[in-house]
């Protein structure tokens, strides 16, 4: 697939690319985006020093300057970009990716993001057509600083009394080491995996993988816990386990934020940004209960974050995890998004109602968690997809702005190729399980049976 992507760049380091990669994606940024500075942080995998001293080596050669925060997550480098000015960031991470994997992920001014359509496909034609390299006459200069202190401060200012709560953490050894235990010391709450590590010994940092909350889901399970919650691998990424030691699905949690929002800050009428795969139940709970304007687009922090800016919405949300805030420069932090949920389930607490009693009530649908298959024609496939369930039964509302998504009386479909890796992803929800299994049948269907697809 190569390392460009729609929001970052992103592979198997070695593979996809290497430190050249790096090395002139550092020397082509401060052109870019005409910045004289650049801010620079890295999580903890272990080809990450290799492309941290490559991605800096060009960026002075190219005689802009780069401040270094060294380890970081994500979160961190956007906060830093937006609150202090630059105009150009670059963290180094793969995400919630296997241990092999590596990447950049690049921001302009107020910690936009830049993807693939906003700069990356740029700086990917000036690799690709061999543009030269000269090292200018005055170098940049490397400064190394901490922003981690003030990142600390703006979180705190959030957190809420959870001294009735019982908590637990799982941190996959990723960035979340670097604040979980600051933010919630003195708190009743127990940790895993606590130890950062590049290796990924535990399990791969991605809890959307459900064998990967399995720890997690033991020891609430064995505290008793009233709420559990773990981070992807550079905290830009959060879910949660309720009380019952259940898989939260992370939609819903777009739903329940107007707990705090609107019940607690008093927000009126807000304007909320959900995504193409969210469970109808997002929207039909926010604007019966709260009047709110929900929005639906694209998938990915590429997309979503221009997004509730341009509509000057308040929170959003995407079913990977990702929470988007207005107070947060419209970015994504998994720390201040579980900050505010253990707030919510705090106050839910005291009114005598479990997490998991409030999940119970929001969902309102059978939803098939997103399935993936490998298949080469994903286009061809999608299409075919579409056109059999169009035949059968007429659409209430087509949205055709990321694969497609077919609303129907009774139950509703996504079908998008995946942005990061080689799948077609197929989501469904509907009234009843045995509607919502039948439809994943037709659907898995035409795209073996047609596209020759795996569901992988």
């Amino acid at each position: 697939m190569g390392a460009f992507h729609a929001y970052d760049i992103r592979g198997i380091y070695g593979v996809d690319f290497d430190k050249t990669t790096a090395y002139k994606v550092g020397y082509f940024l401060p052109q870019l985006l005409n910045a004289g500075k650049v801010l620079v942080g890295r999580d903890c995998r272990l080809s990450g020093q290799e492309i941290h001293d490559a991605l800096i080596q060009g960026i002075t050669d190219a005689g802009a300057d780069v401040d270094d925060i060294g380890y970081s997550s994500t979160p961190l480098v956007y906060f830093g970009t937006a609150n202090y000015g630059y105009k150009a960031s670059v963290q180094i991470t793969a995400s919630h990716n296997p241990r092999e994997y590596n990447g950049m992920k690049v921001s302009r001014e107020n910690a936009l993001p830049v993807g693939l359509d906003t700069g990356l496909g740029q700086i990917k034609a000036w690799i690709d057509e061999g543009r030269p390299t000269p090292k200018a006459a005055k170098p940049g200069v490397v400064k190394e600083i901490d922003i981690k202190p003030d990142y600390i401060a703006f979180l705190r200012k959030y957190k809420g009394d959870y001294s009735n709560l019982r908590i637990a953490f799982d941190l996959s050894n990723g960035m979340s080491t670097l604040f979980a235990k600051e933010i919630y010391k003195g708190e009743n709450a127990e940790f895993l995996f606590d130890e950062m590590d590049g290796s990924f010994p535990n399990h791969e940092p991605n809890p959307l993988v459900p064998k990967n909350v399995e720890p997690l889901r033991e020891l609430v399970a064995k505290t008793k816990a009233d709420v559990g919650v773990i981070y992807d691998g550079d905290a830009d990424r959060v879910m949660c386990v309720d009380d019952r030691a259940r898989f939260v699905a992370p939609d819903l949690v777009i739903a329940m934020m107007a707990r705090y929002f609107c019940d607690e800050r008093g927000e009126k009428n807000p304007r909320v940004l959900q995504e193409i795969r969210s469970s109808k139940a997002v929207a039909e709970y926010l604007v019966k209960n709260y009047g709110a304007d929900v929005h639906t687009w694209r998938v990915g922090r590429a997309f979503a974050a221009p997004k509730l800016r341009e509509i000057d919405g308040l929170w959003g949300g995407e079913l990977a995890g990702h929470y988007y805030f207005k107070d947060f420069f419209y970015s994504d932090s998994g720390m201040l998004a579980s900050i505010i949920v253990l707030r919510i389930v705090s106050a839910l607490k005291k009114q005598g109602i479990r997490l998991s009693e409030e999940i119970d009530r929001l969902t309102g649908y059978e939803n098939s968690g997103e399935i993936n298959f490998r298949v080469e024609d994903k286009a061809g496939a999608m299409e075919a997809v579409k056109a059999h369930f169009e035949a059968a039964e007429k659409p209430e509302k087509v949205m055709d702005f990321d694969g497609y998504r077919l609303e129907f009386p009774q139950w509703w479909f996504n079908i998008r190729p995946s942005n990061t890796e080689p799948y077609l992803r197929f989501i469904c929800e509907a009234t009843t399980r045995e509607l919502l299994q039948s439809k994943i049948d037709e659907a898995t269907k035409v795209i073996v049976e047609k596209f020759g697809g795996v569901r992988a």
